[in-house]
């Protein structure tokens, strides 16, 4: 198989699951956390085309940028701009558009650059284009922040740039801060209505668990209603579920009764487990896992945040943006950085056979919508 350019470059350097979660494995496998354990690498090396060592070294680096960033966005306060994470390098980049904010993030650790708009502008566009949402059969597929460009990118189906150039005009937003780009993508969220290892909601439809939390987990909220009842896989963990939302946002998430325990746990569907340990979220060009009911445990990388998309049932923002592939039934499931939860899965294109686009609904904007407690190892 071909090697990607991201193994040549660091070559060359230095949707169900159990409450217990995400469908607990046996009781001999012993939780790890994500950069030792042998299916994560598994896993990256097969979807990433990494190394052993070169995963390790990724998943250092990572953590390294996850902590500058951090810092950085502190220091600048107003005069952070963005961050893209470069997997080929392992170098975090930082935007801000006053010139003399450069010094600092040079000093701090990381790539200055001076963009024109940056992501707090660029924000701004996407809110005003979220006010401005046309019906699904429009054309336009959705829009999220490049960080890396410094634009808006506006996807559409062959033929709608016209349509694309009319909603601009309309939201009344700087053009130039918007790249309009023609795709052949068809997003659609991922719950489906099949039997298998899952959680189910109301008569049958199954999706995937995110993460515990305290009183129960969360997931993405197109898979079931408010009050829609919802049992494991072996049907002896029962709930309701207790807050959702969607379309607008898709999170949502159930309340277990006492016989579905709460556990840190992530399924690597290998026979080993994922310990979440916090959900610090990891920048733009980081790589990235997912675990779902239907292909199990995928990765790929984080493409753009604050995306905007269109399904048949309504826009959905404030999502991100990934690679990594998923299918039907994976609605709802984990996502990590390191041993970082980062979000649940909410929809896309394509498949795990050819590939495509997912994204997903971040953590941090659930907890704080419900009032909800990361249950962490």
């Amino acid at each position: 198989m071909r090697k990607s350019p991201v193994f040549r470059a660091l070559g060359g350097t230095a949707f169900a699951i159990g409450l217990v979660v995400a469908a607990a494995p046996a009781a001999s496998a012993s939780p790890e956390t994500l950069a030792s354990s042998p299916e994560q690498v598994t896993a990256m090396e097969r979807d990433l085309g990494l190394s052993t060592a070169e995963v390790t070294r990724l998943l250092q680096q990572e953590e390294q940028a996850r902590t500058l960033e951090q810092e950085v966005r502190e220091t600048l306060g107003e005069d952070f701009a963005g961050a893209v994470f470069d997997i080929e390098t392992g170098e975090l980049t930082v935007s801000v558009t006053d010139r003399g904010a450069v010094e600092a993030v040079r000093e701090a650790g990381a790539v200055p650059r001076v963009v024109a708009y940056g992501e707090g502008t660029l924000d701004q566009v996407v809110e005003e284009l979220n006010a401005n949402v046309p019906d699904a059969d429009a054309g336009v597929t959705g829009w999220y922040v490049d960080l890396a460009d410094d634009t808006v990118v506006m996807t559409v189906r062959e033929g709608a740039t016209d349509v694309a150039d009319d909603l601009i005009a309309e939201a009344g937003v700087d053009a130039a801060a918007v790249r309009v780009v023609e795709s052949s993508e068809q997003p659609q969220t991922f719950a489906t209505i099949r039997g298998g290892d899952a959680y189910y909601i109301g008569s049958g439809s199954r999706c995937s668990i995110g993460f515990s939390v305290s009183g129960g987990f969360v997931t993405a909220g197109h898979c079931g209603g408010v009050g829609a009842s919802t049992r494991s896989s072996d049907g002896t963990g029962t709930g309701t579920v207790a807050g959702s939302s969607f379309p607008g946002r898709d999170m949502g998430w159930v309340r277990a009764t006492s016989n579905w325990s709460s556990s840190p746990l992530v399924n690597r569907y290998n026979g080993g487990t994922v310990t979440v340990t916090g959900s610090t979220e990891s920048a733009v060009g980081a790589s990235i896992c997912r675990s779902g009911s239907t292909t199990g445990w995928r990765c790929g990388t984080v493409q753009a945040k604050n995306q905007t998309v269109i399904y048949p049932q309504g826009s959905v923002s404030g999502l991100t943006r990934t690679n990594a592939c998923a299918e039907p039934g994976d609605s709802g499931g984990s996502w990590l950085s390191g041993s970082q939860a980062q979000g649940v899965t909410s929809g896309g294109s394509g498949n795990c056979s050819s590939g495509g686009t997912t994204y997903f609904q971040p953590v941090n904007p659930i907890l704080s919508q419900y009032g909800l407690t990361l249950t962490r190892g």
